[in-house]
């Protein structure tokens, strides 16, 4: 029987998937069946837009032809190769495109296919377009991976064109793209698209926000002659035209260089002709703005920036053959600002201050969202809703963001952002200092007055002028208050065992509303203090004291928790490798099989009792760990497994982690002695202020880890407060699994609890967690208009960042993107996004530090300094400019990075052995 499912109406719900569908009959929902690209174009035909007629041969058809076993063997071996082997799946994907050109086609195929193309007419001209089920995702737009065939004519050629779009998505670019993309092309299916040619005069591409800009109220349009084929293949110079569709002008013209055009020929297949009169635009600006409007109604119809394919037929109709997400826009965070302003600003603050270059979880950011009206309500801020955050909270690409265009246009906010962005991003920094000049954001008042009495009001209320007062004559009982107040907030929030789960929920929401604010203004002023006094005390000296000396002074600092952390780790390793057995143990087995020993408590007593120790003491710790839907490491210990073999890696000729910060601290005091030796030349007072700012800055400087320390603590309670709720749901059969509730806001959970079902949320917003994971550029800032600034590259090539931590080092670069599961072998380069403390213990084998964000005093940087690790933080564009394995000289004196000269063998620097 031949199934062809003709036009109009539903799909019918059926045992059996058709083989052919046509493409008015094709809606949402149905990608897996049809493909992204016929899924598109059905629902631009039930919007009443203009596509031309055509089937789907279905995905079910692919099944059938490809059901044999040797297809899924070949298929299983290319899922285990890994992207960079190239080779290796160009191999494997040419078998499969044999296999596929070679395999039997059932007669009902045949029939079904050729039975709709005889429905749109006697030998009727048609475009055979592939369109499989991993393409034109919000994603991954998967452009020009399949192939496309024009001009097709006859029932035989139709079938060979079919056959041949099954075996593209086998094309060697289409296996790599998709690899690179961590898409399994073993879920991959491939339908094909059989539709009507449109006559066309011209033809193109059409973007409905700039792809270079990114400004979203722009259209770009590349046109040509003839068939679009010549702009999508780059056959031809196009004319390229850009209109802003807020005032409707032509912004941008620019005639191509056309020396031909594709044109059908009579009997199939296509050739190059002469493309006409030259000088002459493809569009006319009526034919542009109408193009422009019909892309604006396209973007509304998906939500979001397209990237269209479109005819113009010689009557001067429009045609739409393809429409697909622009995937390398980044999102336009969604504010809760109010106001008037044609033009906004954010940054991101999970990444720039945070560290943190992935994606958040639901809960994640409805946490940050509790933490962040708490934050605003104690500056006197109203907060009308505190889960939906305060109104300069933002949230793109599931990141949070914040909204600094106030603090641009206010007198107080450009005379603290700079400052406060240098320590934790120099770029970013930059970057501001750049919106400065930019007259959309002109200042709109004068005085700092304002922002002086708020936060005078604020210091008042939570006693930072006696906290300040203690730092300074009392460090020590200072340090121990601030002990007292995280032991405090810590009981403070502690719930019995036999509590409801809406007890536990407002637990929560009282931990990231009200405790964890209200750690800041009681912890927070004690290190501000030592940091103020080694700013005076290094004003004071003036041109006598040089920055490697300042930084210097901030070498092996006392009291920091995030070192004592990675110190522990480090000791546990020496006493694991003093036993040969545990040491043989934790070296040869997989992390899995170490967690499952551990998990039974037979791993051998060093390890097992060790690793418990230090799970007590830091275990609410992790990766992204200001996300309370991520996992701490005593959820999942697995990747400290591979952090300690990582340094048994080391040779014993290396020196240890404790003797670099022991000499890192033995040169801070020295350079200390020196410099207060300088400033005596200035007068007694002089020296009297220089070593009473080193001094506190030694004492209380440790301690800017600390608020990050016990806030963490506070979040990993509340994410034990939720998953017990999972854990509740899912025994209630309310959730699939426990860890759902991690893909909930706390709004929603409370709906969970009343009843409400919210299962299907679960599915969506995994995959889009998955996909934003996959996201390799994230801006450190973004204009509301859809523009990132940029800084000019240096024109030597030489990437320059900020001086971190002083020495230069030269190693193999090695590029990581997530810790869990990373291995250094000592010596190597780390070049890394961003850190946070999560990733910090793989610092004690790197030769040296290279981040894309971060400043002199982000979380990297400290580190780096503490173990005398050359770093360099903040280097615009390093991991798409450095390749795994390559040879990197790093100055963290100079700030530079730079592709290694050859050099004497040997030359190359091990773990210890620095020039610092």
């Amino acid at each position: 029987m031949t199934e062809v499912h003709g036009a109009r109406g539903a799909l019918p719900v059926d045992a059996r998937p058709p083989l052919v569908v046509a493409l008015d009959r094709i809606g949402p929902g149905t990608s897996a069946l049809v493909g992204g690209k016929a899924a598109n174009l059905g629902v631009l035909i039930a919007a009443g837009l203009r596509v031309p007629d055509g089937v789907c041969v279905t995905t079910e058809v692919y099944r059938r032809v490809t059901g044999e076993a040797r297809f899924a063997v070949l298929a299983d071996k290319l899922s285990g190769v890994p992207a960079a082997d190239t080779a290796a799946l160009a191999g494997l994907a040419g078998r499969l495109r044999a296999a596929v050109l070679g395999a039997p086609v059932p007669d009902e195929v045949t029939e079904a296919v050729t039975a709709a193309y005889r429905k749109l007419g006697d030998d009727v001209p048609v475009a055979v377009r592939s369109s499989a089920t991993a393409e034109d995702l919000p994603s991954a737009s998967f452009a020009g991976q399949q192939d496309t065939f024009l001009n097709v004519v006859g029932e035989e050629a139709v079938l060979d064109a079919v056959r041949r779009c099954w075996a593209s998505l086998w094309t060697d670019r289409a296996v790599t793209y998709r690899a690179t993309n961590g898409i399994d092309g073993r879920g991959v299916r491939l339908a094909v698209v059989v539709q009507r040619m449109a006559g066309a005069r011209s033809a193109g591409v059409m973007f409905t926000a700039d792809p270079v800009s990114g400004r979203r109220h722009w259209v770009t349009v590349d046109a040509a002659p003839g068939l679009g084929e010549a702009v999508v293949s780059g056959a031809v110079n196009p004319d390229h035209f850009t209109v802003d569709t807020d005032t409707d002008e032509v912004v941008e013209r620019r005639l191509g260089e056309q020396r031909f055009a594709i044109r059908p020929l009579p009997g199939g297949g296509t050739e190059h002709a002469a493309a006409g009169p030259a000088g002459r635009a493809c569009l006319d600006e009526d034919e542009l703005r109408a193009l422009a409007a019909l892309g604006r109604d396209v973007e509304r119809l998906f939500g979001c920036p397209q990237d269209v394919e479109w005819t113009l037929d010689v009557d001067g109709r429009f045609w739409l053959t393809q429409s697909r997400p622009v995937t390398t826009l980044y999102p336009l965070p969604v504010t809760n600002a109010r106001g008037d302003e044609e033009i906004r600003a954010y940054f991101c603050y999970s990444m720039v201050w945070q560290g943190i270059q992935g994606p958040l979880t639901p809960l994640g950011l409805s946490g940050l969202r509790l933490v962040a009206s708490g934050m605003a309500r104690l500056a006197g801020l109203p907060v009308p809703d505190p889960y939906a955050g305060p109104s300069a909270y933002a949230e793109s690409g599931n990141r949070m963001f914040l909204d600094i265009t106030t603090a641009l246009r206010g007198a107080g906010g450009r005379a603290a952002l700079p400052g406060l962005l240098k320590m934790v991003d120099n770029q970013t920094a930059k970057l501001v200092d750049e919106l400065f000049a930019d007259p959309r954001f002109a200042p709109t008042s004068t005085s700092k007055a304002g922002l002086v009495r708020r936060l005078g009001r604020i210091a008042v209320r939570a006693g930072v002028p006696l906290r300040v007062a203690e730092a300074v004559l009392r460090p020590a009982a200072a340090r121990a208050r601030v002990a007292r107040v995280g032991a405090r907030h810590a009981e403070r929030f502690v719930t019995p065992d036999a509590v409801s789960p809406r007890q536990r929920l407002e637990t929560a929401r009282r931990l990231l509303l009200e405790g964890v604010p209200s750690l800041f203004p009681r912890m927070v002023p004690v290190p501000a203090v030592g940091g103020a006094a080694l700013g005076i005390a290094l004003k004071r000296l003036g041109e006598d004291v040089s920055e490697e000396e300042g930084l210097a002074l901030l070498r092996g600092l006392p009291h920091n928790v995030t070192t004592e952390m990675d110190l522990g780790l480090w000791q546990l390793a020496d006493r694991v490798r003093r036993q040969p057995e545990a040491a043989r143990l934790l070296r040869d087995s997989t992390a899995a099989e170490l967690l499952r020993s551990y998990r039974d408590g037979a791993l051998p007593t060093v390890l097992q009792q060790g690793l418990g120790d230090f799970l007590y003491a830091f275990g609410h710790r992790a990766v992204a760990e200001i996300d309370i839907g991520a996992p701490r490491w005593t959820d999942d210990p697995a990747h400290l497994f591979g952090v300690l073999a990582g340094y048994l890696s080391l040779t014993p000729e290396s020196v240890s982690p404790e003797k670099q910060f022991s000499d890192g601290a033995e040169l801070a005091e020295r350079t200390a002695a020196e410099l207060v030796a300088r400033a005596r030349k200035h007068g007694r007072l002089s020296a009297a202020v220089v070593r009473l700012g080193i001094r506190c800055a030694r004492e209380l400087l440790g301690l800017r880890e600390v608020t990050k320390f016990h806030s963490v603590l506070l979040m990993a309670q509340a994410r034990r407060e939720l998953l017990l709720i999972g854990e509740q749901l899912a025994s209630d059969g309310r959730l699939d699994t426990a860890d759902d509730i991690c893909f909930l806001e706390l709004p929603e959970i409370a709906r969970a609890l009343a009843g409400t079902d919210v299962r299907d949320l679960i599915g969506p917003r995994r995959e889009e967690f998955a996909r934003e994971s996959l996201r390799r550029h994230v801006p450190r800032v973004l204009l509301s208009d859809g523009t990132e600034p940029t800084l000019a590259p240096a024109a030597d090539g030489t990437l320059v960042g900020a001086a971190a931590s002083a020495g230069s080092v030269t190693g193999p670069a090695r590029v990581v993107y997530d810790p869990v599961g990373a291995v250094l072998r000592p010596g190597d380069i780390l070049v890394a996004p961003s850190t946070d403390p999560g990733w910090t213990p793989l610092f004690l084998t790197a030769g040296g530090v290279v981040l894309e964000t971060g400043g002199v005093n982000s979380h990297g940087a400290v580190v780096a300094r503490e173990y005398g690790i050359p770093a360099v933080v903040g280097v615009p564009g390093v991991l798409s400019a450095v390749s795994d394995g390559q040879e990197l000289t790093v100055n963290g004196s100079l700030g530079t990075v730079s592709a290694a000269t050859d050099g004497p063998a040997g030359e190359t620097a091990d773990l210890r052995e620095r020039d610092v």
